[in-house]
């Protein structure tokens, strides 16, 4: 019997056949024009993508990085919920669907799945692109202002990644205060900017007004202790680019990383991590320095070296936004 294939393989041969008759010039140009007006200062009143050509050169070169993103926001915040699985899901602003394939990835099984979003192209080549997906056959995909005037139906589960940009500061607003009043958890992610974690801060901000709990990446659901202007907290994910990055971008590395910035909250009570590894960790002789967001509201080095045992062992495994220390171990 053969072992099922996990979505991200399936979601990357997918993608792989959606430029077959859109030339690579015109696939780059689409793809540098977009990047462009996702990067805009000015949030939009109407769908960046415009046609098909549009959405498919985005969805081809953006699809794997979100995706992997959501994937690692969605396992830090699995870990803190441990017993607990989704049993519907709202992907608000979702676009091509990139969220709603990382929430397979992260829960097995088939639930009620819903993608909102205002541009119809990109809602119909997410429908197809599903469809390579046995468990998202039947997600229904539906044309939504983000905005003021957003409307959810109650779910277990709503995701909003890379949309808080796109709008302006009143509509941000709504859509996190809609998106609390539907749901029992909400993760929501931005560009590991400063201005794409300003963004997610606010929104973790209202979530809490609005009762829910911090599960992750946080410790804690009091004041970030990141000082405004002088730092921001981000994380990163290792993706595989594609002839289209490489095209666009130069390059020779087969991987890029992509910088995010997050929070997944809950009504109930979550178990989050005791601590949280905010920066890359730095590995020197005998000796492992990590930075550490802390449960007490601090933010602390930490330094484990040979004497420490098996915890040094640990250390030296652990990566950029994981828990510490490392859960189920007992040191």
């Amino acid at each position: 019997m053969n072992a099922p294939v996990p979505p991200a393989d399936t979601l990357r041969s997918a993608l792989a056949g959606l430029l077959d008759g859109l030339p690579p010039k015109a696939a780059a140009q689409a793809v540098e024009r977009l990047i462009v007006n996702y990067r805009g200062a000015t949030p939009t009143h109407a769908p960046i993508l415009r046609d098909r050509s549009d959405v498919v050169a985005y969805a081809a070169y953006r699809m794997p990085a979100t995706f992997e993103a959501v994937c690692s926001a969605l396992e830090a915040f699995a870990d803190a919920v441990p017993g607990w699985a989704p049993g519907s899901h709202v992907d608000v602003g979702g676009g091509t669907g990139a969220a709603t394939w990382a929430v397979n990835a992260t829960w097995e099984g088939t639930r009620p799945v819903t993608v909102l979003d205002w541009a119809e192209p990109a809602l119909a080549l997410g429908r197809e692109i599903a469809a390579a997906n046995p468990e998202l056959k039947d997600a229904a995909w539906q044309r939504s202002r983000i905005g003021a005037a957003l409307t959810i139906e109650s779910t277990d589960l709503l995701t909003v990644s890379y949309v808080l940009g796109e709008l302006t500061e009143a509509d941000r607003a709504s859509v996190v205060d809609t998106a609390a009043s539907a749901a029992q958890a909400v993760v929501i992610i931005e560009p590991g900017t400063p201005d794409g974690y300003t963004r997610v801060l606010a929104a973790r901000e209202r979530l809490i007004g609005a009762g829910f709990h911090v599960a992750a990446p946080c410790p804690h659901s009091a004041a970030c202790p990141i000082v405004p202007g002088q730092d921001w907290c981000h994380f990163s994910a290792r993706v595989a680019r594609s002839s289209l990055h490489r095209q666009v971008k130069g390059g020779s590395l087969p991987y890029e990383d992509e910088k995010f910035s997050y929070v997944a909250a809950t009504r109930f009570l979550p178990d989050p991590a005791p601590s949280r590894i905010v920066r890359k960790p730095q590995i020197r002789k005998g000796q492992v320095l990590l930075d550490l967001c802390e449960p007490d509201e601090t933010l602390r080095r930490e330094t484990v070296t040979k004497r420490h045992g098996p915890l040094y062992k640990a250390a030296r495994d652990v990566e950029w936004g994981d828990a510490w220390p490392p859960p189920g171990d007992t040191f």
